[in-house]
């Protein structure tokens, strides 16, 4: 791990962001957020900002930004919002807000010998 970052309590569950964090673990760090300009998924959004940061993290510390590949990216599941609304009877149900955690470390890419 070279450079880091991560983004907290974003708005989507776990599960949604994880189907688009699937989509670029491996790949060139570049070429991943060219990549992520066309997937059509709300997670998107917030990927491509942690992940910009990260490239942001490792021009900082001096690094070639077009040789780093994303070495881990995750996106755990953070708390949720819990919130009510009027059911039939005089009930409450109760609405739960998801919210994720995404970390994204970048590397160097690995040469086989």
């Amino acid at each position: 791990m070279l450079a880091k970052a991560q983004g907290k309590f974003i708005r989507g569950s776990g599960k949604k962001v994880r189907q688009v964090v699937d989509l670029i673990r491996g790949m060139n760090a570049a070429e991943a957020l060219d990549y992520l300009k066309f997937v059509e998924k709300r997670p998107t959004y917030y990927i491509g900002k942690v992940l910009k940061s990260a490239i942001a993290n490792a021009k900082i510390k001096g690094l070639d930004v077009d040789k780093l590949v994303i070495s881990k990216i995750t996106a755990d599941d953070g708390p949720r919002w819990k919130r009510f609304r009027a059911a039939g009877f005089g009930r409450a149900t109760e609405i739960l807000k998801r919210t994720s955690h995404i970390t994204v470390e970048l590397d160097f890419v690995k040469e086989a010998k």
